[in-house]
């Protein structure tokens, strides 16, 4: 059984229910046997503003960052960490408005997303992104959610 773990930074009105995070995660993890531990936690502006500094060397904000975590075996964790997701409320719900898609759809989205890239996906290449997306793809859709990089009704692509 994974354990998810939710760090809310933000007012409770700015993001999904914790139990819609979690599910959504559950989802994105459904093909990993092996039972992990995932934080995610929620952020206002200047604190995804730091992290993307300090990281990436980006002094701007971004919508979400994964921090992968490998332990090693003798850590004697009860769980072996995959990693951190972060994300920032303002940033998501903005781009949600911007794309035309529902709240939750674009939330699923960053959080299937990111936690395919702390399983090791990536969209770097044409070839990674051709095995990352259809599998975002199939995970959104049996969660009720239409194609993410469709183009909505404003006609302004997802990304």
């Amino acid at each position: 059984m994974h354990r998810i773990t939710i760090q809310r930074m933000v007012p409770k009105d700015t993001m999904p229910t914790p139990t819609l995070l979690k599910m959504w995660a559950k989802n994105a993890l459904n093909k990993q046997s092996e039972a992990i531990e995932l934080n995610i936690r929620i952020v206002g502006i200047q604190e995804i503003t730091l992290l993307n500094q300090r990281y990436r060397n980006k002094n701007k904000p971004t919508n979400v960052l994964s921090f992968p975590l490998s332990m090693p075996e003798e850590s004697g964790e009860a769980l072996p960490t995959l990693g951190d997701i972060v994300i920032c409320a303002d940033i998501v719900n903005q781009e949600a408005l911007l794309q035309g898609k529902s709240r939750n759809a674009h939330w699923a989205h960053m959080i299937v997303h990111s936690t395919l890239h702390l399983l090791g996906y990536d969209h770097e290449t044409d070839a990674d992104a051709a095995i990352m997306e259809p599998e975002e793809i199939h995970i959104l859709a049996g969660l009720g959610f239409n194609d993410p990089y469709q183009l909505t009704e404003k006609g302004i692509e997802n990304e």
